[in-house]
C-alpha cells in the first residue's frame, strides 16, 4: 500500500471536464489521487442524491470512475465502495464558475465536497471565475498550495463538520483571504414558451446582478482580486432565532403528545 495520502476528486462538471483534469495533473505529485464524477455535466444539482433507480458505474481507466449519477451520488458510491482505504481529502471541482454567496444551496460543487465532509472526510469545494477562453492552470496551482498546506497540517487542519469553499478568480493569483459567506444576487425570472404543439414550457434562472458586497465576504474578496477561502459548517441551526420561539405559546396538548422541550 502506498505510503503517500489519498484524495478523491468530485465534481458537477463531468468527470471529462477540464478543470478536474488539470486538478488531478497538479495533485499528482503530492497524493495517490482517484476521480469519481459524473458521466455529464450535473450542475445545480445541489445536494441530490439516486434513490429512485440504480446507479451505473464505467472505469475510464485506473482510478477514473464515470458514474451516472449527481454529484453526491458519485462521492457516496466512491467512499462506501469504490475507494481502496478511506480518502485523507476529498477536493470538488475545479468548477467552470464562481460559487459564492448562497450559490452554496445550489451547487453540485459544494454538495459533493458535503457529502464527504457528512461521511468523515475533509473537503474543499473548489471553484474559478468563469472566462473565454477559460484557464484553469492559476486556480490548480493555488489548490495545489491549499491542498499542500491541509495536508502539512494533519487530520485536524479542517475540522469536523466543516468544508471549505473555495472560490478563485480568472488568472494569475495575487493572494487569498479568509472570508464569510456573501450575498449572490440574481434576476430572477420565468420566460414561458411554447413547443411546436403548443405546449408550454419553461426556462427558470436569471443573469447575476451586481449588488453591494458585504466586507470580508467571498465575493469582496474575489471582486478584489483576491481567492477567497470560505469556512462552512453543517450546522444551520439559526441561535437567536431559537432563543426567541422560545417564548412561543402554541396552547395545551393532549396527555403523551410532545411538549415544548424546555417544559
Amino acid at each position: 500500500m502506498s505510503s503517500k495520502p489519498f484524495i478523491l476528486l468530485s465534481n458537477d462538471d463531468g468527470v471529462m471536464a477540464p478543470g478536474i483534469s488539470a486538478l488531478a495533473d497538479v495533485l499528482a505529485d503530492l497524493a495517490d489521487v482517484m476521480l469519481a464524477a459524473p458521466d455529464r455535466e450535473r450542475s445545480a444539482a445541489s445536494h441530490s442524491i439516486s434513490l429512485d433507480r440504480p446507479l451505473r458505474v464505467d472505469q475510464i481507466r485506473s482510478n477514473v470512475y464515470s458514474i451516472d449519477g449527481t454529484p453526491v451520488d458519485c462521492v457516496y458510491l466512491a467512499l462506501l465502495h469504490l475507494v481502496p482505504r478511506k480518502p485523507d481529502l476529498c477536493v470538488s471541482g475545479i468548477n467552470n464558475g464562481f460559487n459564492l454567496g448562497t450559490d452554496v444551496f445550489y451547487s453540485g460543487t459544494v454538495g459533493a465536497a458535503l457529502e464527504a465532509t457528512l461521511r468523515g472526510v475533509p473537503a474543499i469545494a473548489l471553484s474559478v471565475e468563469r472566462r473565454w477562453p477559460q484557464d484553469f492552470a492559476p486556480a490548480a496551482d493555488f489548490a495545489r498550495r491549499l491542498v499542500r498546506q491541509v495536508l502539512a497540517q494533519g487530520p485536524d487542519a479542517i475540522e469536523p463538520g466543516t468544508l471549505l469553499n473555495v472560490n478563485v478568480p480568472a488568472g494569475p493569483v495575487h493572494g487569498f483571504a479568509l472570508t464569510s459567506m456573501g450575498q449572490r444576487l440574481y434576476r430572477d425570472q420565468v420566460d414561458m414558451r411554447e413547443d411546436l404543439r403548443g405546449r408550454a414550457y419553461y426556462w427558470i434562472g436569471g443573469p447575476e446582478e451586481k449588488g453591494e458586497d458585504l466586507p470580508g465576504s467571498d465575493s469582496a474578496a474575489v471582486r478584489s482580486g483576491l481567492a477567497s477561502i470560505t469556512p462552512l459548517g453543517l450546522g444551520l441551526t439559526h441561535g437567536p432565532a431559537l432563543q426567541r420561539m422560545a417564548a412561543w405559546n402554541l396552547g395545551s396538548f393532549a396527555e403523551g403528545a410532545a411538549v415544548h422541550a424546555g417544559k
